[in-house]
């Protein structure tokens, strides 16, 4: 038998002693839910939360898409007319080329307008590399704007049989730019050019 004073065998706890156990237990316990509940809190709205029913007249309008709101509406066809052959006028929004010119071209607008013509000598030189005979008169009708824009340059006339010479002189009166300014409105220019081969 043990003495009265003997103590127990080591791990095993003295009568009373677990009430101090589950103290510790319950705090951790506590502590735990604790940092849960904060961890939740910091990190948003709970998704477990329930959510506002949408009323009938907002179910009824048109979801809204920015990224589609975003995008603006294709351009319209462009109109091609049929039957018809021949240059196309191409009109640049500039202002100043609708209706009849009346303006007055400067001595300088001639100028720029024959360094065009001469530009486009390299049009007939390409296609004489492939048709040694070709040959005749091409005039383009040119219309200048009141800042000096091109509105329009088309083919007047052709008489060399080939539309590939014509057509390209017309683009290099197209898309040069700068031209001299008129004076009061726009103005309407033709201008001829002959090709032969050079030495004839």
């Amino acid at each position: 038998m043990n003495s009265p004073t003997s103590r127990p065998p080591a791990g095993i706890p003295d009568s009373g002693g677990t009430a101090k156990y589950a103290v510790v237990a319950g705090v951790l316990l506590v502590a735990t839910v604790a940092i849960i509940a904060w961890r939740r809190m910091s990190s948003g709205p709970d998704a477990t939360a329930p959510r506002p029913v949408p009323t009938l007249a907002q179910s009824l309008e048109a979801p809204v898409n920015p990224k589609l709101d975003d995008i603006p509406p294709p351009a319209p066809p462009e109109e091609k007319p049929e039957g018809k052959t021949g240059p196309r006028i191409v009109y640049v929004p500039a202002g100043g080329c609708e209706g009849k010119c009346s303006g007055t071209a400067p001595p300088e607008l001639g100028q720029a307008l024959q360094v065009r013509a001469a530009q486009a000598r390299r049009c007939y030189n390409q296609a004489l590399a492939s048709d040694s005979s070709l040959k005749g008169h091409v005039t383009i009708a040119v219309r200048i704007g009141p800042s000096g824009n091109v509105c329009s340059a088309a083919v007047a006339s052709n008489d060399m049989g080939s539309p590939s010479v014509a057509n390209c002189a017309a683009n290099i009166f197209r898309s040069s730019a700068g031209y001299p300014s008129p004076r009061g409105g726009c103005v309407d220019a033709t201008v001829p050019m002959a090709f032969v081969p050079q030495g004839q």
